[in-house]
């Protein structure tokens, strides 16, 4: 198993006993309002169960769980694009709405991008952002990410349509 670790928190593979915690910190419409439509609402617990039995069995994960205290309130995935596009790969990531703004996603991004760029054949991740969603920008601009481009009209959200400002990190 692979496991990445912080002073406050590590990343690891899932695993079933993350059911409950899962769906306690990802059913909260403030968490799924800055995600793609992918993430369920509600995130019941058969969601939680699928997605986890999605994970077993892949040779190097890149989807985590962010464990603090031994509960899952979090992850964080980089999926490696293909065809032309295989040296990139997005990141997206979601945390429990009571664990925001103590540092903990800027630490996660940090720790998975420099696992992907030490383990897998990538140059480049990038991350899309809504525009209302500027705490998810700072996390990345303090990972060290930078802004790209903005994507004008390029989202739609909650029959919202939404700028999509572009983050990328380059391998060092």
């Amino acid at each position: 198993m692979i496991i990445l670790k912080s002073d406050n928190f590590i990343l690891r593979e899932w695993a079933l006993d993350d059911v409950h915690y899962v769906v306690k910190n990802a059913n909260n419409i403030n968490v799924w309002n800055n995600l793609t439509e992918g993430f369920p609402q509600p995130y019941t617990e058969q969601a939680s169960i699928d997605y986890i039995n999605s994970q077993n069995g892949k040779p190097k994960p890149h989807e985590f769980a962010i464990v603090v205290d031994n509960n899952a309130v979090g992850g964080v995935s980089v999926f490696p694009r293909d065809n032309i596009y295989h040296i990139t790969a997005e990141i997206g990531y979601w945390l429990g709405e009571a664990y925001w703004g103590k540092g903990i996603m800027t630490e996660a991004v940090k720790l998975i991008s420099e696992y992907m760029f030490r383990d897998f054949d990538i140059i480049k991740i990038f991350a899309g952002v809504f525009d209302y969603n500027t705490p998810s920008m700072r996390v990345l601009e303090k990972a060290g990410f930078v802004k790209e481009a903005i994507l004008t009209k390029g989202a739609i959200k909650n029959n919202k349509i939404s700028d999509l400002h572009y983050y990328s990190l380059f391998k060092p």
